[in-house]
């Protein structure tokens, strides 16, 4: 598995704050932040959902 070494971890943080400025890596992080919290609640929820549905009897509004 590829691991990234210090030095190339460094690089990319100079790279960021130079594209993005030192003002918007905190913007930038809370929102990824947000977004994968929303994420793993959907994820979260979707499995909830599908465990839910089998309780074997006949499907809700079905005739």
């Amino acid at each position: 598995m590829f691991r990234p070494s210090p030095l190339e971890i460094l690089l990319v943080v100079v790279a960021l704050l130079l594209l993005f400025g030192a003002k918007r890596i905190p913007d930038i992080a809370r929102s990824l932040g947000q977004a994968l919290k929303e994420f793993k609640k959907g994820i979260r929820d979707g499995m909830d959902d599908s465990t839910g549905d089998q309780g074997g009897g006949p499907a809700p509004g079905g005739s």
